[in-house]
């Protein structure tokens, strides 16, 4: 392993690329990384940076946002077949036909989506600003939010509005997250916060200590020692990895995203060493799509 690692970080300083790695990535592969992120963090990295060369150690819509936000950078994904269950679970044709029967509603879309359905969307959001983007549309408009429901509700009642939910959801926060594993470490760790991401259920939102985006999780677990983090398991792994003094634990350690674990490190490796797989989205599709990244990055 290390001999692979000594060679990434050769043909990295040779291509003066850079790594970029999403919280729940393994370990090792954060361990790697230039900058390791939620996807607002990772975006905003992405479009700031100057590098020729970006490998992009997540999956296919945070490359294919990578690429669209800095189109004179090579964004390699390492791993070709590392989708997004969620992202699939609205297209672009889907999102055409419920634009054409309501013409003036406003369509926010999560990140986690397509460049399609971005590029049909008004304004784009993260976990970390979907408030936000909520509370700057005109009260009189009606909102679509797609593609996570769980989301969608969650950010609508902080940001007091009504919007229409799409019925798409993360299998690992929808499935991977319930009220019994709330109440049953609840009474295992009583003085341990419950951080909670919004892409999991109601009952397990309502009952969090603090609901936040994984960059705002790995910011809070920096001063405070006991914690149960409800989100994919990535992220427990590497704050347990970086805070070994400290007691945090995961609501499931059975929350894992298949996709976001199928990059290893010989994969960043052969992607340096064959620029693969190198990301490209079609300049028309990438024009409509930016303007709905763009409205989201005036909304930090």
């Amino acid at each position: 392993m290390q001999d692979i690692i000594n060679e990434i970080n050769r043909l990295r300083n040779e291509q003066n690329a850079i790594i970029l790695a999403h919280n729940y990535q393994a370990v090792e592969i954060q361990d790697i990384a230039d900058l390791r992120g939620d996807s607002l963090q990772l975006a905003i990295a992405a479009g700031k940076c100057d590098a020729p060369v970006i490998v992009f150690c997540g999956v296919r819509f945070m490359a294919e946002t990578a690429a669209i936000l800095n189109p004179k950078a090579k964004v390699l994904l390492p791993v070709y077949e590392a989708g997004c269950p969620m992202a699939d679970m609205i297209t672009g044709e889907q999102l055409s036909e419920y634009k054409k029967a309501r013409p003036d509603t406003v369509v926010v879309c999560y990140v986690n989506s397509s460049v399609e359905v971005k590029a049909l969307s008004d304004i784009c959001c993260t976990s970390s600003n979907a408030v936000k983007v909520l509370s700057s549309i005109p009260a009189e408009k009606d909102v679509l939010f797609v593609p996570d429901q769980n989301l969608g509700r969650w950010a609508a009642s902080q940001a007091k509005r009504k919007v229409n939910l799409w019925t798409g959801y993360c299998p690992v926060h929808h499935w991977g997250f319930n009220i019994e594993r709330v109440n049953d470490l609840r009474s295992k760790y009583p003085d341990h916060e419950l951080l909670v991401h919004p892409e999991s259920p109601k009952e397990v939102v309502d009952a969090a200590d603090h609901v936040m985006s994984t960059g705002g999780m790995l910011s809070y677990a920096k001063d405070h020692d006991k914690l149960i983090i409800a989100t994919e398991q990535g992220l427990t792994d590497y704050l347990n990895h970086i805070y070994p003094e400290k007691d945090i634990r995961a609501l499931n350690p059975r929350a894992i995203c298949k996709n976001m674990k199928k990059t290893s490190l010989t994969d960043v490796l052969h992607a340096l060493q064959n620029m693969s797989h190198h990301i490209k989205v079609e300049e028309d599709i990438a024009q409509k799509a930016i303007h709905s990244l763009n409205r989201m990055m005036e909304l930090l």
